[in-house]
């Protein structure tokens, strides 16, 4: 029987989130894979078919039911399929702590790095060579610097590794994209040094879930 779920990928995109979530839940799956146009952008091909009037990635369909945001592709993810609420834990408590952290992966962390990354497309050249880009880039790292001491301090006080316990959820699922970029970018991060979110995000990435999602879609950031 066919997979009833389609992601539409995008790579170099927060769809890795979903393909990792999709294998933590063992969830078959069709791939719509997608390279990035030579200006960055998404193939017209995407963006007609992925579902999203945006046509921004990830976009999920799963039967006659189409969501994008990767945070609300998450929770009904785990609404329909994370039956032993392993993902998505049942206690209130544990519940609160893993959508704070879903929804702080995107309306904090990236919204204070991707100002950074705003700048540095659109800024006239002349800012770049007259310091004032790099000067811009130093006013704007207070967030993103206070954002990383907070997940610097939250995983340095988990004993079991992960942003909620010794196992995966859907906090990890979600948050690692949005350091991988950060990190991997160095957006705010000013030659500073956060040495449990670096360990967090190796632990992250020896997950078997996620070294499958790597392997079937070809993510790279």
């Amino acid at each position: 029987m066919a997979p009833s779920i389609t992601l539409w990928f995008l790579q170099a995109s927060r769809s890795i989130r979903i393909a990792w979530l999709l294998e933590e839940l063992h969830q078959d799956y069709n791939l719509k894979f997608f390279d990035r146009m030579s200006n960055m952008k998404a193939p017209d091909e995407f963006k007609s078919g992925c579902g999203n009037a945006l046509g921004k990635a990830p976009s999920l369909q799963d039967g006659d039911v189409t969501v994008f945001e990767s945070g609300a592709i998450t929770e009904y993810l785990c609404e329909k399929y994370d039956e032993e609420n392993r993902l998505m834990p049942r206690d209130a408590k544990e519940r609160v702590k893993v959508l704070q952290w879903i929804h702080a992966s995107e309306a904090t962390f990236m919204l204070h790095a991707l100002a950074i990354t705003y700048a540095r497309w659109n800024v006239p050249a002349h800012c770049k060579d007259n310091g004032d880009l790099a000067a811009m880039e130093k006013g704007m790292s207070a967030n993103v610097q206070n954002d990383l001491e907070w997940l610097e301090s939250e995983l340095s006080a988990s004993k079991g590794g992960f942003l909620c316990g010794d196992k995966v959820t859907a906090a990890d699922t979600m948050m690692q994209f949005s350091l991988e970029f950060i990190m991997g970018t160095n957006l705010g991060t000013q030659g500073k040094e956060w040495p449990a979110i670096n360990k967090w995000l190796e632990k992250c990435r020896a997950c078997e879930g996620y070294r499958k999602a790597v392997e079937k879609t070809g993510h790279r950031l």
